[in-house]
C-alpha cells in the first residue's frame, strides 16, 4: 500500500511539474508579444506625428499673401516681398500670364527683389506663359547685376525661349555690351555660346543681321569672338555673319568679323 502510494504522490508530483513548466512556457511566449506591442504603439504615434508634420509642411500658402508678392516684385518693394513672404506667400505662385514673382522682378530689374526671392528659394527655371523664365528673360532686359543675381539661383541655362534661343541671342540683338560681358567672361554662368535657334541664329549672327552696326553692336561682336563664338556658323540660306556684315554695309563689323 505504502508503495501504491509513493507511485501514486510520484505520478501527482510529476503532473504538477508538467503544468508548471507549460504555464512558464506560455508566460514566456506571451512576454515579447506584450513588449513588442507598446513599441508598435509607439511607432505608430510616431508614424502619425510624422505625417501631422508633413501635413504642417504641405499647408496650403496664404492666397492674400501670395498676391501682394506679385505686386511687390512686379513693382520691386523689397519691404513688401519681405513681408509677403514672411506671411507665408507662395513662391511660385502665378499671375495671369504664368508669371512667377521672380520673373516679375527680373522683367523690371529690380535686382533687390530678385535677390530676397531667390534667397528664399524662388524657381529661376519657372516657364511663364510664352516660354520665358527669369534668367531667359535676362536676355532681352540686358541687366548684368541681375544676371549676376539669378546666377547664385543656379539656373538651367539650356533652357530655350519661344524662339530656341538661349539668353545671349536676344542680348546679340540688341546689342546689350554689359550684358554680353557679364555672361561670356563669368565663370559661374555656363551658356552656349553657339547655340542656334529656330530661325538658325546664333548671337553672332543675330547680332549682324538684327544689329544696327553700331558701337554698341560692334563691341557686342567683339565680346562674342572672345568669348568663343564661331564666326564660321551659316544660317538657314548659308550665309555667315561676315557675309551679312557686308551686305549690311556694317564695315567695321565686317573688319571685326575677318579676323
Amino acid at each position: 500500500m505504502a508503495s501504491s502510494r509513493r507511485i501514486t504522490l510520484l505520478i501527482a508530483s510529476l503532473a504538477g511539474a508538467a503544468v508548471l513548466a507549460t504555464a512558464c512556457s506560455a508566460q514566456s511566449d506571451a512576454a515579447p508579444t506584450a513588449e513588442r506591442t507598446p513599441a508598435a504603439a509607439q511607432s505608430s504615434s510616431g508614424s502619425a506625428s510624422a505625417t501631422a508634420k508633413g501635413e504642417v509642411k504641405r499647408q496650403e500658402s496664404d492666397p492674400a499673401a501670395s498676391r501682394d508678392l506679385l505686386t511687390a516684385a512686379r513693382d520691386g518693394k523689397p519691404d513688401a516681398v519681405r513681408d509677403a513672404i514672411a506671411r507665408g506667400a507662395d513662391l511660385e505662385t502665378r499671375d495671369a500670364d504664368r508669371r512667377t514673382p521672380l520673373l516679375l522682378a527680373a522683367t523690371g530689374d529690380h535686382d533687390v527683389a530678385a535677390r530676397l526671392l531667390v534667397e528664399a528659394g524662388a524657381d529661376p527655371d519657372a516657364v511663364d506663359a510664352q516660354r520665358d523664365t527669369p534668367w531667359l528673360v535676362t536676355g532681352v532686359t540686358g541687366s548684368a547685376k541681375m544676371a549676376r543675381v539669378l546666377a547664385a539661383a543656379d539656373p538651367d541655362y539650356t533652357l530655350v525661349n519661344r524662339y530656341g534661343g538661349t539668353s545671349l541671342i536676344p542680348a546679340g540683338e540688341h546689342g546689350h555690351v554689359d550684358y554680353i560681358r557679364e555672361v561670356t567672361t563669368n565663370p559661374d554662368i555656363d551658356v552656349d555660346i553657339n547655340h542656334i535657334n529656330d530661325l538658325g541664329w546664333t548671337a553672332l549672327l543675330e547680332a549682324v543681321i538684327l544689329g544696327d552696326g553700331g558701337k554698341d553692336h560692334q563691341e557686342s561682336v567683339k565680346l562674342l569672338l572672345a568669348g568663343g563664338a564661331d564666326r564660321s556658323l551659316e544660317d538657314k540660306s548659308g550665309k555667315t555673319a561676315l557675309q551679312h556684315a557686308e551686305e549690311k554695309g556694317q564695315d567695321e563689323i565686317a573688319r571685326l568679323l575677318r579676323g
